[in-house]
Protein backbone atom coordinates (compact mmCIF):
# COMPACT_ATOMS: atom_id res chain seq x y z
CA UNK A 1 0.00 0.00 0.00
CA UNK A 2 1.56 3.42 -1.24
CA UNK A 3 2.45 5.76 1.82
CA UNK A 4 0.08 8.29 2.61
CA UNK A 5 0.87 12.00 2.17
CA UNK A 6 1.06 14.24 5.62
CA UNK A 7 -0.61 17.02 5.62
CA UNK A 8 -0.26 19.61 8.95
CA UNK A 9 -3.13 22.06 8.72
CA UNK A 10 -1.91 25.31 11.19
CA UNK A 11 -5.44 27.19 11.59
CA UNK A 12 -6.79 28.33 14.69
CA UNK A 13 -10.56 28.92 14.16
CA UNK A 14 -11.94 25.52 15.12
CA UNK A 15 -14.57 25.10 12.02
CA UNK A 16 -12.37 26.09 9.68
CA UNK A 17 -9.30 23.45 10.94
CA UNK A 18 -12.19 20.44 11.54
CA UNK A 19 -13.74 20.94 8.18
CA UNK A 20 -10.01 21.30 6.49
CA UNK A 21 -9.22 17.83 8.69
CA UNK A 22 -12.41 15.83 7.46
CA UNK A 23 -11.72 17.64 3.89
CA UNK A 24 -7.98 16.23 3.48
CA UNK A 25 -8.74 12.73 5.23
CA UNK A 26 -11.18 11.92 2.88
CA UNK A 27 -9.24 12.27 0.06
CA UNK A 28 -6.55 10.37 1.32
CA UNK A 29 -4.38 12.45 3.62
CA UNK A 30 -2.87 11.84 7.16
CA UNK A 31 -3.34 14.98 8.83
CA UNK A 32 -1.97 16.28 11.91
CA UNK A 33 -3.32 20.19 13.13
CA UNK A 34 -2.33 22.83 15.46
CA UNK A 35 -4.30 25.69 16.26
CA UNK A 36 -1.44 28.29 17.57
CA UNK A 37 1.59 29.44 16.01
CA UNK A 38 4.44 27.75 18.33
CA UNK A 39 2.31 24.65 18.27
CA UNK A 40 2.02 24.69 14.67
CA UNK A 41 6.12 25.85 14.42
CA UNK A 42 7.47 22.88 16.60
CA UNK A 43 5.37 20.30 14.33
CA UNK A 44 5.87 21.89 11.33
CA UNK A 45 10.10 22.28 12.60
CA UNK A 46 9.91 18.06 12.69
CA UNK A 47 10.20 17.57 8.85
CA UNK A 48 7.67 15.40 9.47
CA UNK A 49 4.58 16.46 6.72
CA UNK A 50 4.64 16.27 3.06
CA UNK A 51 3.24 19.81 2.67
CA UNK A 52 1.92 22.68 5.41
CA UNK A 53 -1.46 24.36 5.54
CA UNK A 54 -0.70 27.50 7.34
CA UNK A 55 -3.14 30.75 8.32
CA UNK A 56 -1.70 33.83 8.83
CA UNK A 57 -3.78 35.03 11.47
CA UNK A 58 -2.34 32.92 14.34
CA UNK A 59 -2.32 33.42 18.16
CA UNK A 60 1.25 33.00 19.67
CA UNK A 61 2.87 33.35 16.32
CA UNK A 62 1.38 34.45 12.77
CA UNK A 63 2.15 32.88 9.43
CA UNK A 64 4.96 34.87 8.00
CA UNK A 65 7.03 34.38 11.11
CA UNK A 66 6.18 30.23 10.83
CA UNK A 67 7.34 30.34 7.06
CA UNK A 68 10.44 32.55 8.12
CA UNK A 69 11.69 29.73 10.33
CA UNK A 70 10.45 26.91 8.09
CA UNK A 71 12.53 28.32 5.49
CA UNK A 72 15.37 28.70 7.69
CA UNK A 73 15.16 24.95 8.79
CA UNK A 74 14.35 23.72 5.06
CA UNK A 75 13.83 25.50 1.38
CA UNK A 76 12.25 22.92 -0.20
CA UNK A 77 9.24 22.42 2.31
CA UNK A 78 6.11 22.86 0.64
CA UNK A 79 3.97 25.69 2.13
CA UNK A 80 0.67 27.15 1.15
CA UNK A 81 -0.96 30.10 3.18
CA UNK A 82 -4.42 30.89 3.92
CA UNK A 83 -5.39 34.75 3.53
CA UNK A 84 -7.97 36.81 3.89
CA UNK A 85 -9.51 38.15 0.28
CA UNK A 86 -9.70 41.25 0.82
CA UNK A 87 -5.62 41.47 1.91
CA UNK A 88 -4.03 41.56 -1.04
CA UNK A 89 -0.48 42.59 0.95
CA UNK A 90 -0.95 39.25 2.76
CA UNK A 91 -0.37 37.42 -0.51
CA UNK A 92 2.74 39.65 -1.35
CA UNK A 93 4.43 39.10 2.06
CA UNK A 94 3.59 35.05 2.29
CA UNK A 95 4.82 34.44 -1.02
CA UNK A 96 7.92 36.83 -0.48
CA UNK A 97 8.21 34.40 3.30
CA UNK A 98 8.99 31.49 1.29
CA UNK A 99 5.12 30.04 0.66
CA UNK A 100 4.64 28.06 -2.29
CA UNK A 101 1.10 29.33 -3.24
CA UNK A 102 -1.76 31.08 -1.03
CA UNK A 103 -5.67 30.30 -1.14
CA UNK A 104 -7.77 32.96 -0.35
CA UNK A 105 -10.69 33.01 2.09
CA UNK A 106 -13.35 32.05 1.92
CA UNK A 107 -11.92 28.99 -0.85
CA UNK A 108 -13.81 26.95 -2.47
CA UNK A 109 -12.59 23.44 -1.42
CA UNK A 110 -12.79 22.13 -4.62
CA UNK A 111 -10.11 24.54 -5.63
CA UNK A 112 -8.07 23.50 -1.95
CA UNK A 113 -7.66 20.50 -3.04
CA UNK A 114 -5.90 21.38 -5.95
CA UNK A 115 -3.70 23.39 -5.53
CA UNK A 116 -2.62 21.14 -2.22
CA UNK A 117 -2.26 17.97 -5.01
CA UNK A 118 -0.89 20.48 -7.83
CA UNK A 119 1.98 21.91 -5.31
CA UNK A 120 2.61 17.83 -4.17
CA UNK A 121 3.55 16.53 -7.37
CA UNK A 122 6.41 18.75 -7.90
CA UNK A 123 7.63 18.62 -4.29
CA UNK A 124 10.31 17.26 -5.79
CA UNK A 125 11.86 19.59 -7.82
CA UNK A 126 11.63 19.39 -11.38
CA UNK A 127 14.20 16.55 -12.96
CA UNK A 128 16.26 18.90 -15.09
CA UNK A 129 19.89 18.36 -15.28
CA UNK A 130 21.23 21.85 -14.43
CA UNK A 131 23.08 21.43 -11.52
CA UNK A 132 24.99 24.73 -11.67
CA UNK A 133 23.39 28.14 -13.49
CA UNK A 134 25.19 31.66 -14.64
CA UNK A 135 22.87 34.11 -13.98
CA UNK A 136 24.89 37.44 -14.26
CA UNK A 137 27.67 37.59 -11.84
CA UNK A 138 25.55 35.07 -9.71
CA UNK A 139 26.28 31.58 -9.93
CA UNK A 140 23.34 29.09 -8.49
CA UNK A 141 23.88 25.31 -7.19
CA UNK A 142 21.10 24.51 -7.78
CA UNK A 143 21.10 20.82 -6.17
CA UNK A 144 21.98 23.42 -2.93
CA UNK A 145 19.61 25.87 -3.38
CA UNK A 146 22.28 28.32 -2.74
CA UNK A 147 23.83 30.96 -4.89
CA UNK A 148 26.80 32.87 -4.62
CA UNK A 149 27.91 36.65 -5.49
CA UNK A 150 31.52 37.30 -4.89
CA UNK A 151 31.39 36.25 -1.29
CA UNK A 152 28.17 36.53 -0.63
CA UNK A 153 25.47 33.69 -0.59
CA UNK A 154 22.04 33.84 -1.43
CA UNK A 155 19.77 31.37 -0.55
CA UNK A 156 17.03 29.91 -2.49
CA UNK A 157 13.53 27.95 -1.83
CA UNK A 158 13.08 24.60 -4.16
CA UNK A 159 10.53 26.78 -6.18
CA UNK A 160 12.37 28.90 -7.24
CA UNK A 161 15.38 27.28 -8.16
CA UNK A 162 12.38 24.94 -10.23
CA UNK A 163 11.07 28.19 -11.93
CA UNK A 164 15.05 29.33 -13.10
CA UNK A 165 15.90 26.03 -13.81
CA UNK A 166 12.77 25.16 -16.26
CA UNK A 167 13.09 28.74 -17.85
CA UNK A 168 16.99 27.62 -18.36
CA UNK A 169 15.92 24.26 -20.46
CA UNK A 170 14.22 25.68 -22.63
CA UNK A 171 16.87 28.73 -23.66
CA UNK A 172 15.84 31.62 -25.59
CA UNK A 173 12.55 31.01 -25.98
CA UNK A 174 10.00 33.16 -23.69
CA UNK A 175 7.71 31.19 -21.49
CA UNK A 176 3.65 32.11 -20.33
CA UNK A 177 3.09 32.67 -16.82
CA UNK A 178 0.23 29.57 -17.73
CA UNK A 179 2.88 27.64 -18.90
CA UNK A 180 4.63 28.16 -15.76
CA UNK A 181 1.94 27.05 -13.44
CA UNK A 182 1.60 23.80 -15.44
CA UNK A 183 5.30 22.59 -15.68
CA UNK A 184 6.33 24.13 -12.37
CA UNK A 185 3.71 24.58 -9.98
CA UNK A 186 1.60 21.26 -11.82
CA UNK A 187 -1.87 23.23 -12.30
CA UNK A 188 -3.55 21.49 -15.25
CA UNK A 189 -3.95 23.73 -18.46
CA UNK A 190 -7.43 24.29 -17.99
CA UNK A 191 -8.32 24.71 -14.20
CA UNK A 192 -8.92 28.13 -14.67
CA UNK A 193 -7.54 29.54 -11.56
CA UNK A 194 -7.06 32.98 -11.04
CA UNK A 195 -3.40 33.59 -9.05
CA UNK A 196 -0.15 36.06 -8.71
CA UNK A 197 2.18 33.45 -7.63
CA UNK A 198 3.79 33.49 -10.20
CA UNK A 199 4.41 37.49 -10.81
CA UNK A 200 5.34 37.47 -7.23
CA UNK A 201 7.93 34.48 -7.44
CA UNK A 202 9.26 36.64 -10.39
CA UNK A 203 9.64 39.39 -8.73
CA UNK A 204 11.56 37.72 -5.69
CA UNK A 205 14.34 36.10 -8.02
CA UNK A 206 14.84 38.97 -9.78
CA UNK A 207 15.75 40.86 -6.31
CA UNK A 208 18.30 38.21 -5.73
CA UNK A 209 19.89 37.81 -9.05
CA UNK A 210 19.56 40.79 -10.80
CA UNK A 211 21.91 43.82 -9.75
CA UNK A 212 19.06 46.08 -10.80
CA UNK A 213 15.75 44.14 -10.22
CA UNK A 214 14.17 47.62 -11.47
CA UNK A 215 16.26 47.05 -14.94
CA UNK A 216 16.49 43.10 -15.20
CA UNK A 217 18.78 41.74 -17.46
CA UNK A 218 18.44 38.22 -16.59
CA UNK A 219 15.14 37.48 -16.13
CA UNK A 220 13.64 39.66 -18.51
CA UNK A 221 10.05 40.23 -19.32
CA UNK A 222 9.02 39.60 -23.04
CA UNK A 223 6.03 41.72 -23.43
CA UNK A 224 2.14 40.12 -24.27
CA UNK A 225 4.57 36.90 -24.15
CA UNK A 226 6.22 35.79 -20.65
CA UNK A 227 9.68 35.49 -19.13
CA UNK A 228 13.10 34.58 -20.46
CA UNK A 229 16.16 33.52 -18.58
CA UNK A 230 19.44 35.14 -20.36
CA UNK A 231 22.05 32.48 -19.30
CA UNK A 232 25.76 33.47 -19.10
CA UNK A 233 26.70 29.31 -19.33
CA UNK A 234 25.28 26.47 -17.86
CA UNK A 235 26.70 23.08 -16.66
CA UNK A 236 25.34 19.19 -16.73
CA UNK A 237 27.23 18.43 -14.37
CA UNK A 238 29.06 16.06 -16.80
Amino acid sequence: MARKSRLLIIEDEEPIRTGLEDLFVFHGFDVESAADGPTGLAKALTGAFDLILLDIMLPGLDGFAICDRIRARDRSQPVIMLTARTADADIVQGLRSGADDYVSKPFSVTELVLRVQAVLRRSGGLDADQDQLMLGDLELDTRNLSGRRGGLEIPFTQREVDILKYLAANGERPVSREELLNKVWGYARDCGLETRTVDIHIAKLRRKIETEPGEPKVLVTVRGVGYRLMIGSWDKGH
